[in-house]
């Protein structure tokens, strides 16, 4: 039985700042063939009918009008990310081309990098560490210990995905969570028990925490 052709997948280049990862090239691979920016544009007539998605990596290949007319049979946009700003979706939709994203791809260890981040600022744990290993350092100071997380408020801009993902981990350290958003959450409080401010100008302690 002869192989079933892969779709064709439009990509703007591998490897370097911007492109493609490479390890994650071989499986892609195994599901598509990538077609990059370069082998496109020098076989425009062979491949534009081919071509049925773009994978989007930071923000390309863009997909403006002159791309989107070069592919007749595009049926989908791909972009790594949450973010949409990029793209212009009336323009993408008159096409009759869908927008697929990954807005949860990376949330919890966003969160967890959050909650990292916190407790490192909070505790003075690169200064720690920046003692504790030089070779000048003779003794630790006794007070050094930064400032109490457990039981502090924490005021939280933005209540979306990862801003609850850090509400729930903030919770095991006791915090008090204050948060705006557009809107109330009100999903949010059947997990975690938070107090919604309308105002952005939180009422904050010398040592609370905002993210």
């Amino acid at each position: 039985m002869e192989e079933q052709e892969l779709p064709y997948v439009l990509i703007d280049t591998i490897g370097g700042t911007h492109g493609v990862y490479e390890d994650h090239v071989e499986f892609l691979k195994k599901h598509f063939t990538l077609i990059t920016m370069k082998e496109f544009l020098e076989n425009k007539n062979h491949l534009s009918e081919k071509i049925k998605a773009i994978y989007m990596w930071w923000h390309k290949p863009a997909a403006n009008q002159e791309l989107l007319r070069s592919l007749p049979n595009l049926k989908m946009i791909a972009t790594s990310g949450a973010g949409m700003d990029h793209l212009d979706l009336k323009l993408i939709s008159s096409f009759g081309v869908k927008v697929a994203n990954t807005p949860f791809a990376v949330s919890s260890a966003t969160a967890d990098l959050g909650m990292v981040l916190m407790l490192a600022s909070a505790r003075r744990l690169v200064e720690g560490c920046q003692i504790a290993v030089s070779p000048n350092t003779e003794h630790f100071a006794a007070d050094w210990l930064g400032d109490e997380v457990t039981g502090a408020t924490l005021g939280i801009i933005g209540m979306g995905t990862i801003g609850y993902m850090v509400a729930k981990r903030a919770k095991a350290f006791e915090m008090k969570i204050l948060y705006h958003n557009r809107n109330q959450s009100c999903h949010c409080l059947k997990l975690v028990i938070l107090v919604y401010s309308a105002r952005l100008n939180f009422r904050m302690r010398h040592r609370d925490i905002m993210v």
